[in-house]
Parts: structure tokens; sequence; C-alpha cells
């Protein structure tokens, strides 16, 4: 079709199609410069927040609070408002660290920390020569060894628990209830095909070590072991929050989330998590970023909210949902953010059978724009920031990349190895998706 003013015509149609061709090379050239920007900026992020000066933004060198830190003066310098007179939202629980040196020897020969073994966050001070004996199914499955078994005193050793050849879900789960210990020994050994570390806010009354099925302890006779715990009865710390108003309705809220914080440093190692979660962070920042400099076309609100406390039991943003900001019922739709570093094989989201329309909306972008090999449908679990907001009735999903780097909760999450190969894409299908919400399309 010409455009016209009378009968006559402006431009001819080879002029028209011409100038169309010239449009879209333009746009597709301003979105691949875009794109790029956007992942050379959260390569920065990413490698500021995994970098060893944060300690892996736990609980010792001060570094949970040296990432709180950095994300302040992100806010600032992005231009976020503030609710009151700060970003920070304080508080505070208790959890249980390791901020010195601990030592391991297995059979008189030293094991490396974070890669044969790991000490388990709830083990307490202890320091000695032990004993180790086995237990594996040759004594479960046979009553007369079992009950031999169970006749000794443990409480001066180290049970090494070796559950190989073990398949069934059923008898898995039973491998993993010793780990509660009832055998009242004095450590336990816990043999694993890949050790996954956690945080605690107890304070257990034994050792419990993750050790890697293939590493020497798997032939442990005996063992030597240093470690020493402090328990923190009141941890301080904060979420921090920015947002961009809104248009039309300024007091209704579009709402993004990401956790900052992650293991940190127990003993000589440290956890960088790049992936989890600088990469989310990576994610929330450029989002705020993008709407910094693009909220005319904004309907509603837009909140960022950085949260603290993830890795030990979504208490960051539970605290909030219990004090929140604004009230909750005024959040138009909430994407929570965690793991956004790969995308080989596409994206998950959480709470997609919850929010359906939602999810098809999505699914809907991605078949149009031919971004990522697949948006995958999951349905609720409490695994990340978004469940408190969902238990309080806030419409919400978490999205989470898939494929690539297996690392997680390990040593080898790390920021030289996180390719951030789809983070362009999964920037573009959330815009596309807040646009949607923005024009209420479902």
């Amino acid at each position: 079709m010409q455009e016209v003013i009378g009968s006559t015509p402006i431009f001819s149609t080879s002029t028209m199609n011409m100038f169309n061709r010239i449009a879209w090379i333009f746009l597709a050239l301003l979105w691949s410069i875009t794109s790029f920007a956007q992942k050379d900026f959260a390569r920065k992020v990413v490698d500021t927040l995994a970098s060893p000066y944060m300690g892996g933004r736990g609980y010792v060198s001060d570094g949970n609070q040296r990432a709180a830190i950095y994300l302040n003066s992100q806010f600032k310098n992005l231009g976020l408002l503030q609710f009151g007179n700060s970003y920070e939202q304080k508080f505070g629980y208790s959890v249980n660290t390791y901020p010195s040196s601990y030592i391991v020897s297995i059979n008189g020969e030293m094991a490396d920390p974070g890669v044969d073994y790991i000490v388990m966050p709830s083990t307490p001070t202890i320091k000695g020569n032990y004993k180790v004996v086995r237990l594996d199914r040759s004594i479960i499955t046979a009553s007369n060894k079992l009950k031999a078994f169970l006749t000794h005193d443990y409480s001066q050793t180290f049970i090494l628990v070796d559950d190989s050849g073990v398949t069934d879900k059923k008898e898995k789960e039973t491998w993993k209830s010793i780990e509660s210990n009832p055998f009242k020994a004095r450590g336990l050994i816990m043999l694993c095909d890949k050790l996954t570390e956690e945080t605690s806010q107890t304070v257990s009354e034994y050792a419990l070590l993750n050790a890697l099925r293939k590493s020497s302890f798997r032939h442990a006779t005996t063992m030597s072991i240093d470690v020493k715990n402090k328990f923190i009865k009141n941890f301080p710390t904060q979420n921090l929050i920015g947002y961009i108003k809104g248009n039309v309705q300024p007091d209704s809220f579009i709402v993004f989330t990401a956790h900052y914080d992650h293991l940190g440093i127990m003993g000589d190692i440290y956890f960088p998590g790049a992936n989890d979660n600088a990469s989310g962070i990576a994610m929330l920042l450029s989002l705020a970023k993008y709407y910094s400099s693009h909220h005319d076309s904004l309907r509603y609100s837009i909140a960022f909210m950085a949260f603290s406390g993830e890795e030990i039991g979504l208490l960051g943003s539970k605290y909030y949902t219990e004090h929140p900001l604004f009230p909750l019922s005024n959040i138009r739709f909430l994407i929570n953010m965690d793991i956004m570093g790969t995308g080989d094989e596409g994206i998950t989201v959480v709470n997609g059978t919850i929010y359906k329309s939602a999810f098809d909306d999505l699914v809907k972008i991605n078949g149009r724009q031919h971004l990522l090999k697949l948006v995958k449908l999951r349905g609720e679990t409490a695994n990340s920031d978004h469940y408190f907001f969902y238990k309080e009735h806030v419409p919400s999903i978490f999205i989470y990349t898939m494929g690539g780097i297996k690392a997680y909760h390990d040593i080898y999450d790390r920021r030289e190895t996180l390719p951030l190969s789809d983070f362009d894409e999964v920037f573009r299908l959330i815009l596309l998706f807040t646009a949607d919400i923005n024009q209420r399309i479902f």
C-alpha cells in the first residue's frame, strides 16, 4: 500500500520497499548494538560480584556487605528512586560460619577442601584423630551384619557412609536419612558424586562431611580433623530495593527480583557464585539500566529488589513479604531471576502451570522472535525468592536458564567459565513480556 495525498503517490512502491528494508536493517543493527552493550554490562557485573574481593557474598570477610555497597552504588547511578530515605531494608538472622582454615587428612594424607570434600555447615568445632568405620550396602542389606554393626559405640568414631550401587529412589531416601546420625557417631563422611555446599542456622553435635566417591576418602580407615566454627546469632544484612515511577498507574508495580547473597568463604575456600546468582543480579541491573532510560511508555511503576538470605532459606524475600514497602496487593506481576548465566537449552518457568496465561505469552513471544531453544513449563516449587510472594497471592513466576555448565554450590561456579551464552535473548524475552504486562495483554 502506498502513502498518498489525494491521488498522488509521495513515493513509488520500489522506493517504499527500499525504505522498509533500510528501516528493518537499522532496527536490527540497533538491537545488535543494544544487545552487545547489555551483555558487556552484564559481564562486568558478574566479574565484580564473583570476584575474590566479594568473598562469595557470604558471612566472612564482609563479603555480603561489600556486595550490598556495590549494589547500592549501582542503584544510585541508575537513578532508581527510594522507598523512604534508603535503598536498604535491614534485617538479620543466625548462621554458622567457618572463618578459619580447616584441615582434614585421610590415612595420613592431606585432603583438598572443595576438591575432595566439603565440611557441611552444621558441623561444630572439632579437633582430633579418629578411626573410620565403613557402612555400605553389604551391611545394610544383611540383617545379621546390621545387627552386629548397631552393637558398637561410635561416639569417638567417624562412619564412612557409602551408598554405591543404590538406584532405587526409596532406598536413596533411606541412605540420605543417615545424615541425621542415628548411630550417634562423632562424625559422618557421606560419599557422593558431586560436592554441593549449603548454609545452616544451627550447629549439630557431630561433624558432617561430604566427600567425592572417587577421592581417597573411599579407602579411609583413619582421619585427622581440625575445624573451628563461629556461630553468629544475628548476622546483620539487608535487601536493596529501588524503583522507577510509572506514568499511568504509579501505585501499581511490576517487580523484578534476584538474590545477591551466596555461600561465602568456608575455611580457605570461597564459593564465587557466578551463575548463582551474580548472573541474576546482572539481569536485574540490566533491566534497571534499560528502564531508567526507557520509562516514558511505562503504565506501571517497576520495582527492583535484590534479596539477601536466599541461600539460607529464602529469608530476605520472606522478610520483605512480612514487611513490605508498599502493599503486596499493588504488585501487578513479579518476575524472579536466578541462574541466568547459560540458556543453551532454553529456560524453565516455575509457576508456569499456575499462571498459564503468562507462560503462554512467554511461549508466544519466544516463538515469534526465535529467541531460545525452549520455554519449559514447571509447576509450584519453593526453590527461590518468588515463593513467599506467591504464597501471599502475588502473581509471580521464577525464570532460570538451562544447559551449559553444571557448576552449582561448588567452587567451580566461577566468572571465568560462565558463558552468558543466551543472556541477550533472555533479556529481550523479559522486555517483551514486560511490555505485554504494561499493555494488559493478559
